[in-house]
């Protein structure tokens, strides 16, 4: 496996990719509100023995909701978080319990790891969890990773598996990322509509402009296929190639078939959590500076001052992420506020605020 390039560009050799992320839905692990074990089985018939020939793989699972309606009375995902909270907790065990009984059938060990966009946001979080991936890896283990939906609210979350797995691909460094689901790739229509015909292969993420892509997806999930091109563009955009394909056509993948969509990697690597403040994480409020803090911010390496801050908009908390603007409204970065919208105000103009407003090291530019 040592001859695959670090950036992926032939979905040939997908099966010799050395570390690949792969993110499964729930309406493919479960039926009627319970586990489906059949298709659970189906899954680590292919994944086990990737993983003995010498594959590393992270499982970014959905399914821990899904798990828990039917053992809490649930016919269908409840609207109330306290409500999915409780089905995660509860289901999340019997999700774990069936991966270790069916990966166990090829002698592989599994692990938990459940994340929150803290988790990928705070630089100590951040390193810590790299870490910890990586140390699985290095001891034969295959990760199962999930939103640690148990803890997370609404306002604070990464909001799917999709773009979770986008992320988790750059935290894990993996050469590839196969994002799994109900149909057998990306449509330029509605599935099943007159004209719609499968994209097999997206070198650039603007030949997709004019296409229809739906939102949400099952009953049980969170996501859709709005979603996993948004995930395949924060994959791609950092350098790690994507496949979006059906659950049954992950073998032939694997094997170097043609299958699903094949989305083409496109610059260096990017590190996720500049990614997910870049592409994913929700802007709270917008600062604009004058053109001296404008130029010195596109320079890059240099903090956002107070003295270079002409005006606030939005509720803004110290941690939130905040959209810099120059006097156009033209975006010219994106950062962690260190303060609040009544802090802001208060140190607009001023040379004596305490601290820099955005510290370079949590300040993203935006994508060329």
């Amino acid at each position: 496996m040592a001859g695959v390039q670090h950036l992926l560009s032939n979905r040939a050799l997908l099966g010799q990719a050395p570390r690949i992320v792969i993110k499964i839905g729930s309406s493919s692990l479960t039926r009627g509100g319970s586990l489906a074990r059949d298709q659970i089985a189906q899954l680590v018939d292919v994944l086990g023995p990737a993983h003995v020939r010498g594959q590393q793989i992270v499982l970014v699972s959905s399914g821990s909701i899904a798990a828990g309606l039917q053992p809490l009375g649930f016919r269908r995902r409840p609207a109330d978080v306290r409500d999915q909270q409780a089905a995660s907790m509860v289901g999340q065990s019997h999700l774990i319990q069936a991966y270790t009984d069916e990966f166990a059938r090829y002698g592989v060990t599994i692990g938990q790891a459940l994340l929150t966009p803290d988790d990928v946001v705070d630089r100590r979080h951040y390193n810590n969890v790299q870490s910890a991936l990586q140390r699985l890896l290095h001891l034969g283990v295959i990760p199962i990773v999930n939103e640690n939906d148990a803890v997370v609210t609404d306002e604070l979350r990464f909001g799917d598996n999709d773009r979770l797995a986008a992320l988790v691909a750059h935290i894990v460094d993996a050469t590839a990322l196969i994002l799994l689901t109900d149909v057998d790739g990306l449509y330029s229509g509605p599935p099943g509509t007159p004209g719609a015909t499968l994209i097999s292969e997206v070198a650039d993420m603007d030949e997709l402009a004019g296409f229809t892509i739906t939102g949400k997806g099952s009953e049980v999930g969170t996501g859709g296929m709005a979603t996993k091109v948004e995930a395949a563009r924060i994959a791609t955009s950092g350098g790690v190639a994507t496949l979006l394909a059906s659950t049954a056509d992950l073998g032939a993948a694997l094997a170097g078939e043609t299958v699903g969509t094949w989305f083409l990697p496109r610059s260096k690597r990017i590190p996720a959590r500049d990614l997910w403040l870049r592409h994913a994480a929700a802007v709270k409020g917008t600062i604009t500076v004058d053109d001296g803090a404008k130029n010195a911010l596109r320079s890059g390496g240099a903090s956002l001052l107070a003295v270079g801050v002409t005006d606030v908009r939005g509720t803004i908390a110290a941690g939130d992420l905040v959209s810099i603007v120059d006097s156009n409204g033209v975006e010219v970065a994106r950062g962690l506020s260190a303060f609040s919208t009544a802090e802001l105000n208060a140190y607009m103009h001023k040379r004596s605020a305490p601290r820099p407003v955005v510290h370079a090291d949590d300040l993203v530019l935006p994508t060329k």
